[in-house]
């Protein structure tokens, strides 16, 4: 069953069309992780915050992505993290429109 991470963490950016330029590669690298299905990438630049909402296969790919990300992320210095899992309910998600389910 598809399992959703919610990802959030204190920053003071970059944002906007800096972030899409500078994390092009760490975009590209997560669109190849096993099991991931979307991710939304999220930003605040008015509360200094960001991350991103993933959709996975399973719970399994998602606890072996969400370790390797929080060791990453530490490693490029950012703290706070913050991940909350959440199962999606998709005939709700379907009648609102939500792409890709």
């Amino acid at each position: 069953m598809m399992k959703i991470l919610q990802v959030d963490f204190p920053t003071t950016g970059p944002f906007g069309a800096q972030m899409s330029e500078m994390l092009k590669g760490l975009a590209e690298s997560i669109a190849n992780e096993p099991g991931l299905v979307w991710k939304l990438w999220t930003e605040n630049a008015e509360t200094g915050e960001a991350g991103g909402i993933y959709c996975f296969e399973n719970l399994e790919t998602l606890n072996a992505y969400k370790d390797m990300h929080a060791a990453r992320l530490a490693a490029m210095g950012v703290t706070g993290l913050r991940f909350k899992i959440f199962d999606p309910n998709i005939p709700l998600s379907r009648i609102d429109r939500f792409p890709g389910l």
